[in-house]
């Protein structure tokens, strides 16, 4: 498979900053690993919170606008801290939350929707005023695999996905990210997982260009 690579599912959730972690759970909060994932120092951590959306909602019939607490809960923090809060949710889920989600890379949040979070062991809670996103869909590689690629760090492609499940897909709008502390793997949320048939099932992409 020289010219595929795993094509992974990021579920939803979240990455807080140290300030927020202790805000929710407590003074000298730390992040523990519970399981490391595919990017290096990557981790999924032993905090779940739940995510309440302040939706304003006009009624059909009436057109009066109505104040509703839409929650997704359990979402897992992602660790190490970061420099900002994030929300990483789907299109399905922003759909039930009414919130107006953009698709956005991760760490560009200026401008997005705002919620609380809440931590549900500790009874405490936060409002962010930014930081949900829709996250666009990416390939991580390090310097050595975009030249084998022949790909540039930002660069738009396309990725194929033909895998005999019934459910083969181009994926446009795919950025590339390019670290040398990256694992070479595309990611794609829940929705997008679905579409292609993945979840149990193993699956690779190459890049095509048109």
């Amino acid at each position: 498979m020289e010219n595929k690579f795993i094509v992974e599912t990021s579920a939803h959730h979240i990455h807080v900053t140290q300030e927020a972690l202790e805000a929710l759970c407590g003074e000298g909060a730390q992040l523990e690993c519970i399981k490391e994932l595919s990017q290096p120092g990557q981790f999924a951590s032993q905090v779940r919170l739940d995510v309440i959306y302040h939706a304003e909602i006009k009624d059909r019939k009436t057109g009066e606008v109505v104040k509703k607490d839409n929650v997704l809960k359990g979402l897992r923090i992602l660790g190490p801290v970061r420099k900002e809060n994030q929300v990483e949710i789907s299109l399905t889920e922003a759909r039930s939350l009414k919130a107006n989600v953009p698709v956005r890379e991760s760490g560009d949040v200026a401008g997005t929707p705002g919620c609380t979070l809440f931590n549900p062991e500790t009874g405490k809670s936060i409002d962010i005023k930014e930081g949900m996103i829709i996250a666009k869909r990416h390939v991580h590689m390090t310097p050595e695999d975009a030249k084998r690629f022949g790909v540039e760090n930002g660069e738009i492609v396309a990725v194929k996905i033909c895998e005999g499940l019934g459910r083969d897909a181009i994926l446009g709008d795919v950025v590339i990210r390019v670290s040398p502390k990256y694992a070479l793997a595309m990611h794609i949320d829940t929705d997008e997982c679905n579409a292609i048939g993945g979840g149990a099932n193993e699956v690779y992409g190459e890049i095509v260009k048109f």
